[in-house]
């Protein structure tokens, strides 16, 4: 399968770019290894204007410098000192949004998954944004990486129609106001590594 281009990202709505990552496959390549699994569940987070954003208000620090990147570039921050997640930067140069990826169905490279894991046979792999960043060997390395690169990137998978994707609110973003509400959350219906995260 081919590499989602740069242009693929830098479409201007957030959220239709969440839904389009339906379907498509993750691939990390990380000391000969490739690992892979196909996104089952996104959140969507616009920028400047959207309370959840690390980039509210145009929030402009070390960590979220590469937000402001052109579409195309890997996002990874350390959240609560614990799990790294793994977001995609999207629209173009200077605008700020992002995509988080928080559930994939493993593909490739399942054996490394689970080593990574220390060969826990119960962790269900990449069903959450922490967990899928574990088993696809994602820490702050990736950070910056371009996706069209060699260690991280999206392959072009399958699209998923309207009728097949649900619809919810994001999770962990109650500080966010009235933000928080915002339908921005997407996963594929009946799909077993979608995560457990609760929206509101």
């Amino acid at each position: 399968m081919a590499k989602l281009k740069h242009e693929f990202y830098q479409q201007h709505e957030v959220t239709t770019i969440a839904k389009q990552l339906l379907g498509k496959i993750l691939v990390t390549h990380i000391n000969g290894v490739r690992t892979a699994g196909m996104i089952v569940e996104t959140e969507a987070y616009a920028g400047s204007g959207d309370r959840a954003s690390h980039a509210w208000n145009n929030r402009r620090t070390k960590r979220t410098e590469v937000m402001y990147k052109p579409g195309g570039f890997a996002y990874v921050y350390l959240c609560y000192g614990i799990h790294y997640l793994f977001n995609v930067v999207t629209n173009i140069e200077d605008t700020p949004h992002a995509v988080l990826i928080r559930a994939l169905q493993p593909v490739d490279g399942i054996e490394m998954m689970k080593q990574r894991y220390n060969n826990k046979p119960s962790v269900k792999l990449t069903a959450g944004p922490g967990s899928l960043c574990k088993a696809m060997g994602i820490d702050a390395g990736l950070n910056g990486e371009s996706l069209t690169g060699k260690k991280v990137w999206i392959e072009s998978g399958k699209g998923i129609p309207e009728d097949a994707i649900t619809v919810s609110t994001r999770v962990g973003v109650q500080y966010a106001g009235e933000d928080a509400y915002l339908p921005y959350r997407f996963s594929i219906k009946n799909n077993d590594w979608v995560s457990k995260g609760k929206g509101l």
